[in-house]
């Protein structure tokens, strides 16, 4: 078992290091770059931003300057921010808070009821409830999620009044039920396509499962349909989806940056866009740097629980 930790530790390790490289190129070589917004200030000379250039080190060799970047990183400096000269790290956590509540509601939401929908789906095969729970999970996957956040708004906040139109909380209130009531769209829209995935393979793997000899087995000794689902059909069924949870990481990063835009959400993604928009690179290489970090930390969980789960896979 250490054997095999050790292994995907390290494997994790080299994957993180592949990722600043690229990120940090990518970046660093794209058009504009930091110095564009002093290029903007009225009255500045080629004179003034050399030294300003040469001040943020931007003058360097890039090789020099992730070198010296990633030593920094590896300290625990993730520098200063170019926008208001304060440390990534604080930027970041003063967002990071808004975008964990809003990943983990999220992420339980379509865990329950993927599962529910999945495990009933493959109970009730080509059933109607099976043929509606397909069909929806088709329309949610073929439809952008920015387009659901924008007629979740409009039923609800606009036409109805039940919910608020964006932010995380009402200014002056800051209850738990004022963050709650906020929580409840953008979490529902960003579980939306997640649901989709989560219920599709679900059905898959409790199918595949139920065919299995083992199965058949279990039934043939007289168990209760109950006690086979729980005790053999769910608990094997869960190894891939354990897996596929670790891989739904990116995706809910990826669907957090549109919702927290849409619902004007104070979170990463909106962070990452702000930065993104104002070339603030230390700050847009901190949030790169830790959601390769969630990631890889998510893969690694899964592999662990699946090891944990089936032995077959620590061993081989």
């Amino acid at each position: 078992m250490l054997r095999f930790l050790f292994g995907r530790l390290w494997q994790s390790l080299v994957l993180l290091v592949i990722v600043s490289v690229i990120g940090f190129a990518v970046l660093n070589l794209a058009p504009g770059g930091p110095l564009s917004q002093f290029a903007l200030t009225p009255g500045m000379t080629q004179a003034q931003l050399a030294r300003i250039a040469h001040q943020m080190g931007l003058d360097r060799p890039l090789p020099v300057q992730y070198w010296e970047w990633f030593t920094r990183l590896l300290q625990g400096d993730w520098g200063r921010s170019y926008r208001d000269n304060q440390p990534v790290l604080s930027v970041i956590w003063s967002h990071l808070m808004a975008t964990l509540l809003l990943m983990g509601t999220s992420t339980l939401i379509s865990v329950l009821i993927g599962t529910w929908v999945g495990v009933l789906g493959a109970l009730r095969r080509y059933s109607i409830f099976d043929y509606a729970a397909t069909v929806g999970a088709m329309v949610a996957l073929s439809i952008p999620t920015f387009w659901f956040g924008l007629i979740a708004i409009y039923l609800f906040s606009l036409r109805l009044g039940w919910l608020p139109a964006g932010n995380m909380y009402t200014i002056g209130d800051g209850s738990v039920l004022d963050y709650a009531v906020h929580l409840i769209m953008p979490s529902l829209v960003l579980a939306l396509v997640n649901v989709a995935v989560w219920s599709r393979y679900m059905r898959t793997a409790v199918l595949d499962v139920m065919n299995q000899d083992f199965v058949r087995t279990a039934r043939a000794k007289g168990l209760t349909r109950w006690a086979v689902l729980t005790r053999h059909i769910l608990r094997n069924a869960l190894v891939p989806m354990i897996t596929l949870l670790g891989l739904q990481l990116p995706t809910i990063l990826g669907g957090a940056l549109v919702t927290e835009t849409v619902f004007t959400w104070p979170g990463m993604g909106r962070l990452f866009l702000d930065s993104l928009g104002y070339s603030d690179y230390p700050v847009v290489m901190g949030l790169l740097m830790l959601s390769a970090i969630l990631v890889l930390v998510g893969n690694l969980m899964a592999d662990i629980a699946v090891a944990v789960i089936d032995p077959r896979i620590r061993l081989g």
